[in-house]
């Protein structure tokens, strides 16, 4: 739906978008205050960085009562590793809430509620962010998902699930992003399936806007040493889709990490805090990650527990011979403009910072992007191309909305808002041949009779007509647009 006219004014909703673009723009220093900050200071040297990777942590059963009944603190002996790291990130298994709030009580798995009183013991030791993408998050049900997210946030931790990947963290100008999934049936069956639409799109966001794709997944079999068919199929496809760091859980045990297509893969970390009993589950990885002279350079550090605890304690060192790589240097560039993500606590939502010679020029509107680049449709003005998830009253849907944005020192303005095109929409690319014409994938149903679950697509070319897109015939399509989705 175009918001511009033919004469090229700006209509009455394009107005008032500049006008809220504008204001947040003024604002950024209130709204960021709002924010779950992540830009980090480090104790390390002022180029390198450090990041710590751990496994699952468990907050219940006999860990929970180890450290009520002898007043103890599970982290004392990694507390010093951890504050010489920039970042540290661990898996939490569990939710916030009581047993009783679980859902589907005849399930088999074990009910892990977590004391909300103990969340400030993660902070405590060190950490900066938690994956709360498991088996277990949904162990008391959305809601208690959703309170286990506000709990972290409260005591000053990222909270890190599918719905708000990529998470974006910036930390001595390295912008590190994570993108958490779960690969496992939860107690009400959901999972994450591979390959998926949803996945390669947040994996391309998160290659656009960092330095470094980091991929958290639960995945695996449990008690098993070494990783299964699934896992090595799966490790492909997310490294073909983006992924530069692969970092696994569930397993409970080590299994070894490898490279795979160039990139490093921790297929299991094992546990870091839990009480199982078998000798195997007693051993822990942490994977530490420093970037320096432009590389990144993985190893491994394993844990065991304590004599009489569950406690983790530093072992030897992993022999994980690995060459460093190079890291993505080059972010999303416009004109003489460079654009840094912000990560809005409790949102799905991503600011855009503008910056200029190293300088903020300004910060756009809070937006649920799904896709951003840079282009030219006509050849004197650079726009940004975006995919948004928004709800439109035209239609009476949350679906993703292609946008183009104008932009200058003050800020973004939108030359069209689309509502939808000619079908459903599940994705849209500008075509690699020229990066002008938007390459759509569409559902095979049609908006006059919806079919949610149609498993069809077909693949659409539309063009730039300088207020709007149209439609390009099937033969140019294919040219444009061929295996643009495969």
């Amino acid at each position: 739906m175009a918001r511009k006219s033919r004469s090229g004014k700006l209509s009455s909703l394009d107005k008032t978008l500049y006008k809220q673009t504008n204001s947040y723009s003024k604002t950024t220093n209130k709204l960021l205050i709002l924010l779950l900050s992540f830009s980090l200071l480090s104790c390390n040297s002022k180029d390198e960085v450090t990041l710590l990777f751990v496994g699952d942590i468990l907050l219940e059963r006999n860990v929970q009562e180890e450290y009520t009944t002898r007043k103890t603190f599970p982290w004392e002996n990694l507390k010093q590793k951890f504050e010489s790291a920039d970042y540290v990130i661990g898996n939490l298994e569990g939710a916030v809430g009581n047993e009783e709030q679980q859902i589907n009580k005849t399930h088999e798995s074990p009910v892990f509620a977590i004391d909300s009183a103990d969340i400030a013991m993660l902070h405590k030791a060190g950490f900066n962010s938690l994956i709360i993408e498991n088996n277990h998050s949904l162990d008391l049900g959305i809601e208690g998902k959703t309170k286990t997210e506000k709990i972290l946030v409260t005591n000053n931790l990222g909270a890190i699930n599918f719905e708000n990947s990529p998470q974006f963290i910036e930390i001595k100008n390295i912008i590190l992003s994570v993108v958490a999934i779960n690969l496992v049936p939860s107690r009400d069956s959901s999972k994450n399936e591979l390959p998926s639409i949803e996945i390669r799109q947040k994996l391309r966001l998160a290659k656009k806007l960092s330095n470094l794709v980091v991929v958290y997944v639960h995945w695996g079999t449990e008690l098993l040493t070494w990783p299964n068919s699934q896992q090595r199929q799966a490790a492909k496809w997310l490294i073909e889709n983006g992924a530069d760091l692969i970092i696994g859980c569930h397993p409970h045990v080590i299994q070894e990490p490898e490279i795979i297509e160039g990139k490093p893969v921790y297929f299991s970390l094992g546990n870091h805090l839990f009480d199982q009993k078998y000798p195997i589950t007693k051993e822990g990885l942490i994977a530490e990650i420093k970037i320096k002279n432009g590389k990144v350079y993985c190893s491994g550090i394993k844990t065991k527990v304590q004599k009489n605890s569950f406690y983790p304690q530093l072992a030897e060192n992993l022999n994980f011979n690995t060459e460093p790589f190079k890291y993505n240097k080059k972010l999303l560039t416009a004109d003489e403009y460079t654009f840094k993500p912000v990560s809005i606590a409790l949102s799905t939502k991503t600011i855009i910072q503008a910056y200029k010679s190293d300088k903020l020029a300004w910060s756009s509107h809070p937006m649920h992007l799904i896709s951003i680049t840079s282009t030219q449709f006509e050849t004197d003005k650079t726009v940004l191309f975006t995919l948004e998830k928004y709800y439109s009253t035209l239609d009476k849907e949350t679906n993703l909305r292609p946008y183009v944005y104008s932009f200058d020192k003050s800020g973004l303005f939108a030359l069209w808002r689309g509502s939808a095109l000619a079908w459903p929409m599940m994705d849209a690319l500008l075509s690699p041949k020229d990066n002008k014409t938007l390459c759509v994938l569409h559902r095979g149903d049609s908006f006059i009779q919806l079919n949610y679950s149609n498993k069809s697509y077909r693949t659409a070319a539309y063009t730039w007509n300088g207020f709007g897109f149209s439609g390009l015939t099937d033969s140019i399509s294919d040219y444009y647009c061929k295996d643009v989705f495969d």
